[in-house]
């Protein structure tokens, strides 16, 4: 699970074939912070490892957009509404869904839930924005659902019980909202479209005194029970979800367009299925595997995986 900011221009494609290796690299650091997340938890308190994770990607972007792009020129009002979405998009999805994970939620249902998000968008943009839905849609979402249904099973405490699914749901809904919210700052015809790296320091950035507050009043200081993991995981969480997944994605959406980088997320949950045996022995009995396999076809048909032009817009993110 990589960290979620705006990576597209205005001018990126609607939809184009993926170069295969980006998209692979993309969907293996993808699903890989679905494995760093669960880890970073066991060895440090979920605010806490947030915390560094976004302080240390935000530094390190800040010096690439340095290098890149040179000082910062975004707008004020742009940069607020920028700081405002990356808050939801990266505060608060993240903290939910790590917190889910320290409640047990294992890394492939949280990949499973995160994967309908371009269903969950499309849906919300239909209700709150008017506008079109098409029937495939609506049906993609709803075995989205049927499939994760399945996997929770009679026994939800192995997802961290009633707490932890409710917190790996408003995860999602959290990123489908701030999905929704890259819009209105991207649709701004008052200024340019602001510089993605930028954008991506910005978002990181005004995520950590929140989530350093929250770390100190609700963890306090002794919060680092396995350093070296720890460290570890905050390392790999920073510099390959956070950095090396915005650069990927950012490619893939220049060469393939947001609708084609979309249907990547079909295939999320069985790879973080796979990562999930082998890092942590976790393995999938019959009924969850029908239920991969169910909310797996469902988000193949809502994003357009079938057909020659997807439908859905990939939430611009890492």
């Amino acid at each position: 699970m990589v960290s979620t900011t705006s990576t597209a221009s205005t001018t990126a494609p609607a939809h184009g074939a993926l170069p295969l290796l980006p998209a692979v690299a993309f969907v293996v650091v993808w699903c890989s912070g679905y494995i760093a997340g669960p880890a970073g938890v066991r060895a440090i308190d979920p605010f806490t490892v947030l915390t560094l994770r976004f302080l240390l990607a935000s530094v390190v972007m800040a010096g690439l957009a340095r290098w890149l792009r040179g000082p910062l020129r975004i707008p004020g009002p742009v940069l607020r509404r920028i700081a405002l979405v990356g808050l939801m998009m990266n505060g608060v999805v993240f903290a939910l869904m790590y917190l889910a994970f320290a409640e047990g939620m294992g890394a492939t249902l949280g990949a499973l839930l995160h994967s309908l998000s371009p269903v969950l968008t499309a849906l919300l943009a239909g209700v709150v924005l008017g506008e079109r839905l098409t029937r495939l849609q609506v049906l993609g979402f709803v075995l989205g659902v049927v499939g994760v249904l399945v996997v929770l099973g009679p026994d939800v405490d192995q997802a961290g019980g009633p707490l932890g699914v409710v917190l790996g749901l408003l995860s999602l809904v959290g990123l489908s909202l701030g999905t929704l919210g890259q819009r209105w700052y991207a649709a701004d015809e008052r200024h340019e479209a602001p510089d993605p790296l930028w954008a991506a320091t910005v978002q990181f950035a005004v995520c950590v005194p929140p989530l350093a507050v929250l770390a100190l009043a609700l963890e306090g200081v002794r919060t680092v029970h396995d350093p070296l993991p720890g460290a570890l995981a905050v390392l790999w969480m920073a510099l390959v979800n956070s950095v090396a997944g915005l650069l990927l994605l950012g490619l893939l959406v220049r060469r393939g367009g947001a609708g084609a980088s979309a249907s990547l997320f079909f295939v999320c949950p069985p790879v973080t299925a796979l990562m999930a045996w082998a890092a942590f022995g976790d393995t999938l009995d019959a009924r969850e595997v029908v239920g991969i396999v169910v909310a797996v076809v469902g988000v193949a048909i809502a994003t357009g995986v079938f057909r020659r032009s997807p439908a859905l817009p990939l939430p611009e993110r890492v």
